[in-house]
Formats: structure tokens, sequence, C-alpha cells
């Protein structure tokens, strides 16, 4: 898929709230970023920065592999792993590209499954992207763990730009 029209069109852009950062108006400096400015750095990042909850509160971040579908970022992990425990018990978390000068930041509900035809077409995104080959082990859901975020909230900047270029894009609920 990897088509940045499927999201676009539930995307309003606008300037995110940023007090005391001296932001522009959103027709000044370059403006609004357009989505496919975030669509490209969310297909291109290689890794990314997953933030997750533990069930006392306590933050926990991590580095993951995952592939953007167009309007999902995709990704896996062991079914016992830190990660995989707070989405099961808390769905909410922030995911950030691996460039902070050009940061996307995608805010949601990481969604496990377990649907194999969703897993087998996940898998072939990642074995795709990253060159691999992995088999059927990578979708077994006794030892691991798919999980799907689709965005309620994207932020995005330009550093070259700093004080007009953020843009935040606020989604509408999907139709599934």
């Amino acid at each position: 898929m990897n088509e940045p029209d499927a999201t676009a069109a539930r995307a309003a852009p606008g300037r995110p709230y940023m007090p005391g950062y001296g932001l522009v108006g959103p027709a000044e400096g370059s403006g609004l970023l357009p989505w496919s400015w975030a669509h490209d750095r969310l297909v291109a990042s290689h890794d990314f920065w997953l933030a997750t909850v533990r069930s006392d509160g306590r933050p926990h971040l991590m580095p993951v592999w995952g592939a953007w579908d167009g309007e999902s970022l995709w990704f896996s992990s062991a079914r016992g792993s830190r990660k995989a425990l707070n989405l099961r018990a808390h769905p909410r978390c922030s995911v950030a590209t691996d460039n902070a000068y050009e940061p996307v930041i995608v805010e949601g509900d990481a969604i496990a499954v377990t649907d194999e035809q969703l897993l087998r077409a996940a898998l072939d995104l990642e074995n795709d992207k990253y060159h691999t080959d992995y088999g059927a082990e990578m979708i077994n859901t006794e030892h691991n763990s798919w999980f799907r975020l689709r965005p309620v909230w994207v932020f995005s900047l330009d550093e070259n730009d700093f004080t007009g270029s953020p843009t935040r894009w606020s989604f509408a609920p999907s139709d599934e």
C-alpha cells in the first residue's frame, strides 16, 4: 500500500499549541507541512522509538522496527516483552521516527492483531522494508505480538524552519 492518500483524507492539519517557542502563523514560514512529508518519513524511518506506560504509570521507551502501510504503523514484539505487556494493558502510546531533525511523532492506540491474513500482510511489509526473510514463526501469536497503531494525532517539524514548519494533524475516526 504505502500511499499517502489513504490517511490524508482523514488528516486535519494545523499549527500545534507551543507557547514560548515563537511559532508563526500557519501561512508564515514554510507553512504547514503537507501530509506527504510526514508519510514519506514514516515509510523511510529505519527505527521507531516506542513509548508505552507500565501498570504503575512509569514510562517505558524502546526502539522497534516498524512498517507504515499508508494508514497504520505495524510492529511486533516478543509476547512477554515489557512493551507488549504494557500495550495489552494500556494501548495508548507514542511512536517517533529516528530522525530528530525531521521528526514525525504518532500518538494513538496500538491494538494487538491476531488475524492471520493481516499478520501475513504485516510480515510481508516488514520483510520488504528490512530485506529480511522472516517466516511463519514471526506470526505465531503464542510467542510474538503484532500491533497496529493508527494515528489519533501526528506532530512533525523541519528543524530548518523550527518556528514556521511545526504541523499537527488530527484524525477523524476511520470507518473500520
